[in-house]
Order: structure tokens, then sequence, then C-alpha cells
């Protein structure tokens, strides 16, 4: 099972930290092992670095994509699901993150990552537990002639 966490990063420091996405990475494990003061002040530092989600916008967005998928539902609790033959994925819309919860194949995360990276460009999704991270939709760098 693979479990992400996806957080909207501020556009400035998206932008700035573009290549170096580790320092977000390392930021939010510090986060998790992080206790007393610390995990306050780390707390602080992160929801100066992300966005509130705009959860009806997204909701939304992610209906119109999704509503052809024959495999895509939505369960009481608010949460998008996909289930396929051979992957199954959860998305659900917190505050300050959207979670995924995935199995089997890559097919159904994708297609949450697709719709994702189509609504906002500068989503950052974190594994911890395998340890990866990266953009939705890499940030292109400016080439000046």
């Amino acid at each position: 099972m693979r479990d992400y966490q996806i957080y909207l990063i501020e556009d400035e420091f998206a932008t700035h930290y573009f290549g170096r996405e580790r320092m977000f990475y390392e930021l939010f494990e510090e986060y998790e092992n992080a206790a007393g003061k610390l995990n306050k002040i780390i707390a602080k530092q992160i929801q100066y670095i992300t966005k509130p989600i705009p959860g009806l916008r997204l909701h939304q967005n992610i209906h119109l994509e999704m509503q052809q998928k024959m495999n895509f539902k939505m369960d009481k609790s608010g949460n998008y699901i996909i289930d396929g033959k051979k992957s199954s994925a959860a998305l659900t819309i917190h505050d300050r993150y959207l979670s995924i919860e995935a199995r089997g194949n890559y097919d159904a995360e994708t297609m949450f990552f697709e719709v994702l990276r189509k609504y906002k460009g500068s989503f950052l999704a974190i594994d911890m537990e395998h340890g990866r991270y990266g953009w939705l939709k890499p940030i292109k760098e400016r080439k000046f002639v």
C-alpha cells in the first residue's frame, strides 16, 4: 500500500525550491518525528509555505474530470474512490492537504494525479513510508538568452 500526502505549495516557494524538493521532504519528515515545542514551530513553517486546499472548487473539478470514468465513485464520507481490476485508490480532501491511499499498480493513483496536475501546478506529493516525493506538475525553469 502507498500513502501520499499532497500539499499545495505557495508559488514563490515552489518556484524558488524547484529542483530542491528534498528540502520539503525533510521538513515534513522532521515534523512527523518532532515532539513538543519543535513540532509546533515546524507546523507553523509548514503552514507558511503551504496554501489551504480550495475544497469546493477542487470537488467540482474532480467531478467534472472524473464523472465519465466507470470505476470512479464517491463514498458516504466524501472520499473519492477509483476501484479498478488491478489497482485502487482513495482520495481524501483535508483543509491543508490531500491524502491518497493506493493499492496495486499505479493506474488509479495516476488518474488522481492527472486531475490534480491539471487543476494547479504547485502540488507536491510525499510518500513518507517509501521516501518518495515530487511535483505533480514539474515547474519549468525559465531560460534566459
